[in-house]
């Protein structure tokens, strides 16, 4: 049988779930009503207009939302009948096919931007201090480059 947190860590992890939790409704709520987007909309339309040539091929934008292949056909999908993204066969592999960012895609991205920052900032960054964000970035690099490894050590690479 697996060891129990103690009550500090097991305080933590609830305190962490919780607010999480509360923290990406607060943030996809105020997307929605601000600018009719999901919280994964505006993920693939930051990540898209940071991409060279502002596509990615859909295993890697797979990867970096952390979707599983179908769920990504889905969310392009959804926002290719939007007018958001179009997705293309790969110029140099026509097996794969990328997903890239339309010029609607890209203002709607530049008009939402503003509106997402601010509540970002309002729910969240507002309430910390230079020394707690300097700590947050810390463990969350270094949990989020634990769990990369653990996956990419454990799971297949897309190709797609």
């Amino acid at each position: 049988m697996t060891e129990s947190l103690d009550s500090a860590r097991l305080a933590a992890w609830r305190a962490y779930i919780e607010s999480s939790q509360r923290l990406f409704t607060r943030l996809e709520d105020d997307l929605r009503a601000d600018d009719e987007l999901s919280f994964a909309d505006y993920h693939v339309l930051v990540l898209l207009s940071e991409a060279p040539g502002q596509r990615l091929r859909m295993g890697e934008l797979a990867s970096r939302l952390i979707f599983s292949p179908s769920r990504l056909t889905y969310q392009i999908s959804s926002m290719q009948r939007r007018g958001l993204v179009t997705r293309q066969p790969c110029p140099d592999d026509r097996r794969g096919s990328e997903a890239v960012l339309t010029a609607a895609g890209l203002l709607t991205l530049r008009e939402a931007a503003p509106h997402h920052l601010a509540s970002v900032r309002t729910h969240f960054m507002d309430d910390l201090d230079d020394a707690e964000v300097a700590c947050l970035t810390r463990i969350f690099e270094r949990l989020g480059q634990r769990l990369r490894s653990t996956r990419d050590a454990s799971t297949p690479h897309a190709t797609s």
